[in-house]
Parts: structure tokens; C-alpha cells; sequence
């Protein structure tokens, strides 16, 4: 429909893209023409054909062969800054020109150029904020009057942090990019820009991949910002809401899999199983590795491992290898990628050991699967805040004074999520209620089902 012709802008990262495909597949379930906007190397390696509906428009990031360990991620962020937002302009023009005008222009994170582009166009915008809403109203305090308040807490484990509208925060619990042992320094200066660009809008939208009843508070805590919770994004509608039985996948998978899995899951017993998983951009020490492994082949339940193989086709060197890796093959099977959603809606699961990205989160949410929470960077301290304190379904690992996780703290936290007692009852119970919660929100009548169409009908009678 050409009232509804949204262009979606991604940065070219799973964990943005997952999110970004889904709310593709619900603004064409309303009726809007989508096309995504992302890179030349990210379109390249998506496996899945695109839906009905759906179209691409790639551009050159200047890493057309993708970006690599050892490339200077500053100059990254400012060449797909540069190069994005020239490609960006020539697309809404282009388009314009053609009669097939954008009505919306809407983008993840890490890309507030393209607020500057749109706005330069007088195209109307929206942010997709593919994290949590409190993890938004932190870096919002963070910027505005509350700065010192967080970052004096880095010297102090056990100083609370009081932000309004927010649970009792402490450092370990805040923003990695707001820590003074952070070395990403484009993180700060990014999430600083994209909250400026959004007090320059007369009426600033953002779309949180969240539901009201998960973050009831958060998504009310800015006043000046109207946070709209249209999620969860990142799930099939097969594993979801079941409207669209053929949706079993992202379609945007970057990494190759393997279905060797699935049969080996068959064959074990209900909620039986742990499933370990990283996500696709953390890169663990060799020395945690192996407490992990011992962590796991100590509690002596059967395992799933996804352990990333080598970008480009390196060879894994002898000394990176897992020292015990046989015998945790007796007990379990370690894969380079899998679909996460079809492990985590398998009978078979019974615990999650996560680095607590949001998608990650989310989908622990929606198969109602308790979780080991063990997160490394970025937004994944908060999530794992929420995830042991404020929704229960889990519970945090505690690192040494090197920052690493011990196998036996990893086998205590296992132990207490699968053998708890009460505790690890309590948290499958909770689990199970934020699993009919999150399904009840994405169904016709649900809060993110209504917030989302209320907004894409806005935007069809032009008040945008």
C-alpha cells in the first residue's frame, strides 16, 4: 500500500537484524510494503528468501567482505556512517521521484545519521530500540544529570544507584559502555547522539522491542519520550502467536548451522537438557572456556554447546582447542550455529545458559526457560539484573576478582536453576507466566498487537 512504504535501516549485526526482519514480517501482516535497508556483506549471507511483500536495498559499508577481528571498529561505525547515510539519501530520493515515496523511515541502533537524513529529507522517522526500555532510560539518566552519580559507582560494587522509575541498580548492574574499564569508545558517544536527534523530533517515537507487562514502569519513566512497546519482536509467528505456520525462521541467519541437533535433542528426556550459548559477536577467554566445560561436565547433565567455528575457514590452533573437548563430547554435543528458537521451544530444554543479549532474553521469556545468566558486555549486565531480581526466571553467575567464572560457581548456579528445590521451582513457575504473558501481547487484542497497528495507522493517515 503506498500510504504504508516503510524503509527499516539496520546496523549489520545478527542481533540487529533478527529483531528488524520480525517487525518486517508484523508491518506486512498490517498491510505496509517494507524495505530493509543494511549492507552489502549482511544481505549476502542471510539464508532465507525474502517473504512476500519484502525488499532489500543494500549499500556498501566499505567491509564488503565483512568486518574482521583486528579491523578498527571506530573506523568501521565512521565509514558505514559516511557511506550509509549517501546511499540512505539517494534511496528516499530516488524513490520519491518514482512515485513509491517512504511514508516512515525507521531504524535500529547505533545508526542516529539516519535520524539526520530523514530529517534533512522531511521524512518522518522512528527509532527501533531492539533493548530493553530500562536499559534506554539509563543511558537517558546517564546524559542527563545523573552521569556522576553512575560513574562514581564503578568504584563501588555495593553503592545504589537510584534512578526513577527503575529498580535498585548497582555498578555490575549498569551499561558496559558506561564503565571506566570500558574501551569501546564509540558506544557512549553514539547512544549520547541518538537521544539528541530524538529531542530534536516535535514528537520523538520509539519502538521497544518489549511488552507493557514486562517493563511496565520503564516504558513510562521519560516523560518527554513516548516509548511504545511493540514486542517480542525477535520470534517466528510459527513458535509466537502460530498465525503464520510457515514462519519457522529469522531468514536472517549469518552463520551456518548444522541439524545434527535436533535428532540428538529427540532423544532425550523432557526439560532434561542444558543449552549453552553465547550469542554471535562475544568471543570468550581460552581459560573460560575451559571452566565452562568443567562446570558442565561436573553437574553431568546432557548439553548442547554452540562454540562458533573460525570466521573465513581458519583453522582452530592446538592451543585454543578445548582441553577435555572428547569427553565432553561423551556428554553432550557441542555445534558451531543452530536456530535458537527451534532449541529453546524443544520439550527437551531445561535450563539456558545465556549471555543475556536482549534477543536472547526475550526468547528465553517466550518458551518459559530458566536461565544461568552470564553476561559479558553492552546492555547484558541490566538484562541479567532483571532477569535474577526483577522477573525472577533466573539467576546470575558471580566471577572471581580476574573476571572470570569458575566451573564451580557455574555448576552451583546450573544445580540451583535445574535441582533448586523451591528456588529453581519458583523461577520455572515465573518463567511459565512471563511465556503467557509475552504470547498474549504479540495475539489480535494483545498491548504490542494494538500499540503496533494504533502506530502504523498513524503513520497511513500521514500524523507522523
Amino acid at each position: 500500500m503506498v500510504h504504508r512504504n516503510f524503509l527499516l535501516v539496520t546496523f549489520p549485526a545478527q542481533g540487529h537484524i533478527n529483531p528488524v526482519l520480525q517487525f518486517a514480517k508484523r508491518l506486512i501482516c498490517l498491510g505496509a510494503h517494507v524495505t530493509i535497508a543494511t549492507s552489502h556483506y549482511a544481505h549476502r549471507r542471510m539464508k532465507s528468501p525474502a517473504p512476500d511483500g519484502l525488499s532489500f536495498a543494500t549499500f556498501s559499508d566499505g567491509y564488503d567482505d565483512g568486518f574482521k577481528s583486528g579491523d578498527d571498529v571506530e573506523h568501521y561505525i565512521s565509514e558505514l556512517r559516511r557511506r550509509g547515510s549517501e546511499a540512505l539519501a539517494d534511496l528516499i530520493v530516488s524513490r520519491a521521484n518514482a512515485g513509491r515515496p517512504f511514508t516512515c523511515i525507521v531504524y535500529s541502533l547505533l545508526l542516529p545519521w539516519v535520524a539526520v537524513v530523514a530529517r534533512e529529507l522531511h521524512q518522518p522517522s522512528a527509532l527501533l530500540w531492539i533493548q530493553p526500555a530500562t536499559v534506554l532510560d539509563i543511558y537517558y539518566y546517564y546524559f542527563n544529570g545523573y552521569g556522576d552519580i553512575i560513574k562514581n559507582s564503578s568504584n563501588d560494587p555495593s553503592y545504589s544507584i537510584e534512578l526513577p522509575g527503575l529498580p535498585l541498580l548497582t555498578s555490575r548492574d549498569i551499561p558496559s559502555f558506561m564503565h571506566t574499564s570500558n574501551t569501546y569508545n564509540f558506544g557512549l558517544p553514539s547512544f549520547q547522539e541518538q537521544l539528541e536527534e530524538l529531542e530534536k523530533e516535535s514528537t520523538p517515537r520509539i519502538l521497544v522491542n518489549t511488552f507493557d507487562a514486562l517493563e511496565p514502569e520503564s516504558l513510562r519513566a521519560i516523560g518527554k519520550f513516548s516509548l511504545i512497546g511493540i514486542g517480542p519482536l525477535n520470534i517466528p509467528s510459527a513458535f509466537l502467536d502460530g498465525k503464520d505456520p510457515s514462519d519457522t525462521s529469522f531468514g536472517g541467519d549469518l552463520f551456518e548451522g548444522s541439524k545434527d541437533y535436533v535428532e540428538w535433542l529427540n532423544s532425550k528426556p523432557e526439560s532434561s537438557v542444558i543449552y549453552v550459548s553465547f550469542g554471535s559477536i562475544s568471543v570468550l577467554k581460552k581459560q573460560q572456556m575451559e571452566e565452562i566445560a568443567l562446570g558442565l561436565l561436573d553437574c553431568g547433565r546432557p548439553f548442547l554447546w554452540v562454540i562458533r567455528a573460525k570466521e573465513n575457514g581458519e583453522e582452530e590452533k592446538e592451543e585454543d582447542k578445548l582441553s577435555c573437548r572428547d569427553e565432553l563430547e561423551q556428554k553432550g554435543i557441542i555445534v558451531p550455529w543452530c536456530s535458537q528458537v527451534e532449541v529453546l521451544s524443544h520439550p527437551s530444554l531445561g535450563c539456558f545458559v545465556t549471555h543475556c543479549g536482549w534477543n536472547s532474553t526475550l526468547e528465553s521469556l517466550v518458551f518459559g526457560v530458566p536461565v544461568v545468566a552470564f553476561p559479558q558486555w553492552t546492555d547484558q549486565q541490566t538484562n541479567a539484573k532483571l532477569i535474577e531480581d526483577v522477573w525472577k526466571t533466573g539467576v546470575r553467575v558471580t566471577a572471581d576478582k580476574d573476571g572470570i567464572v569458575e566451573g564451580d560457581e557455574i555448576k552451583r548456579c546450573l544445580e540451583l536453576v535445574i535441582e533448586g528445590g523451591e528456588t529453581g521451582q519458583e523461577m520455572r513457575r515465573n518463567a511459565k507466566k512471563w511465556k503467557d504473558l509475552a504470547r498474549a501481547a504479540v495475539k489480535e487484542g494483545g498491548s504490542s498487537y494494538e500499540n503496533l497497528k494504533a502506530f502504523v495507522d498513524e503513520i497511513g493517515e500521514g500524523c507522523c
